[in-house]
Order: structure tokens, then sequence, then C-alpha cells
């Protein structure tokens, strides 16, 4: 087994569970958050309820860390004896993520790099690195892992909704999904990523709870027949509702393998506002 040589990195928007993170040794490339006065790192010395007290105030911007900052991640997973990296960010149709760490990658010595796009955000990426760690457990080879990560991008979905629309309009991050519409007429779009790994409206439903219930009806047509799978549960503030979300799925999926759980990253924090509920979807076989 070679799973030795073969690290694990991902960026902090991919809401990796913490204890994943630590459990697998997962090495992490956190985002920047970035007010007028300070620069804060992603979970690291600041938390997203912390953001939601300044939101009032001030809406911060966030960036990708300098090449600097990478490298020096590169140069403690080459020092900790691994060979190869097994990089996944979020979509690079969201982030600038996946291209910075593929160009220094490519210029790293002593590292074998392989940079997985996911097209996807938050847990619908970071289900890749879970099913990375796990793939790398069994034995596999690394030429296996990432042809197989690569092909099993489109198993992974996330669908997600948010309060308001004006957070993503502000960080630029709208994408194809119609603004006017939602705040005129009090639909409540459901977003995903599409194929390019933008964010698009999947569906529009008429207030909250209808908006959720129509996520669950998503959620059942991707999974389809499928006997294997994992889902996620990932709010931003909305801890009722993801609660009702985790309850509603158990119930719904029976045969679901890991309902995962859990608060969205701050830098996601900044682009969605509060009132986030999203749900993950990993379809295995």
């Amino acid at each position: 087994m070679n799973k030795d040589k073969i690290a694990i990195l991902v960026d902090s928007g991919t809401d990796v569970p913490e204890e994943i993170i630590q459990q697998e040794n997962i090495y992490m490339i956190p985002l920047k958050i970035i007010y007028k006065d300070k620069e804060y790192t992603d979970k690291v010395d600041i938390t997203a309820d912390e953001i939601y007290k300044k939101l009032p105030i001030e809406i911060p911007s966030t960036s990708l860390p300098d090449g600097e900052a990478i490298t020096t991640i590169f140069d403690k997973i080459k020092a900790d004896g691994y060979e190869k990296v097994l990089a996944i960010t979020i979509s690079s149709g969201l982030s600038g993520t996946f291209n910075v760490v593929r160009l220094i990658g490519e210029q790293y010595q002593g590292l074998e790099t392989f940079v997985l796009d996911t097209k996807n955000i938050g847990i619908g990426a970071g289900f890749q690195a879970i099913r990375a760690a796990e793939l790398l457990k069994s034995g596999t080879d690394w030429t296996t892992i990432t042809t197989q990560l690569s092909q099993e991008v489109v198993q992974n979905k996330v669908y997600f909704n948010v309060a308001t629309l004006e957070y993503l309009q502000k960080g630029g991050r709208i994408g194809l999904v119609a603004s006017i519409v939602g705040n005129a007429l009090r639909l409540n779009p459901i977003i995903s990523c599409n194929d390019e790994g933008i964010y698009h409206t999947v569906a529009k439903a008429r207030g909250r709870k209808k908006s959720l219930d129509k996520t669950v009806e998503l959620v059942r047509k991707f999974v389809g027949d499928h006997a294997h799978f994992n889902l996620a549960v990932a709010h931003g503030d909305a801890l009722i509702d993801a609660e009702w979300m985790k309850t509603k799925l158990k119930e719904t999926f029976p045969k679901v393998g890991q309902i995962y759980f859990g608060q969205i990253s701050p830098a996601l924090v900044v682009h969605t506002g509060p009132g986030l509920l999203g749900v993950g979807i990993q379809v295995i076989d």
C-alpha cells in the first residue's frame, strides 16, 4: 500500500468536516477574508458567527492566499515525507484556487501533483476529498485514484437555498441566478452548480418551506436507484431548518450511508449571508 506517499490537500471552501481533516491528516489551504482594516484566515482566526455579527456593518471580500503561502504548504507536505499531492478544490468557475494550485504544483520540485476541479462548492466539493481518503485507505494506486475521482465529479451535487440573493450579488458570484425575479415575487431559488461549475437556478418555490420540500425532491431525483450514497446538510445560521432537513432526509432515504452535518466555512458565509441551507449528495454506485 502506498497511501503514506500520497497527501490530500483541500481548500477551506470544500467544507470537509474538521474531524475528517484531523483523522485523515488532510492538509488545508485557508481562503482569506478581507475587511477594510484587517485580513483574516478562513477557519483559523475568524468564525462564521463573527462574520454574521459584522455583516450589517461591512460585507468583507474573500480571496485565495498568495502563492508563497501555498508553496509553504507544499514545503510542509514534502517535509512530511510525501511524494505526491492530490489537491481537491472548489469549482474553477467560482474561485481561482484551482488554477493557482495547479500552476504551483506544476512548478514545484520533488512532488507530483494532481489537482481535481470538483466543479462544486462546499461539501459538494468536500465529498471528493472524503472519497479520496477512502480510496487511499483501501490501497488504490495513484493513477486509479486520479482517474476515478475525475470520473466521479458528476456524482456529487449540492443544492442550496439562500434567504436573500444580496450577498451572492455583492460578491460577484451570482452566476446564472436571476436575482430580480427572486426578490420581486418572494420566490426562493434553489441554486446548484452547472456542468461548468457556475451557480445556476435549478428550481424556484414560493416561500422557504416549499423551497426546502422541493430540495428534498431534487435530492430524490439525483439519488435515483443508486444503492450507495451519502448526504450532507450544511447551513449558515439556519440551525432549525438544518435540523428539520436532516430528520426529513433520514426518513426519506433510509438506505443513506452517512449524513454529514455542520455549519459552512466563514469564507462561504461571506457570499451567501445568513439563512443558507444546503444539501450535498454523493452517489457512489
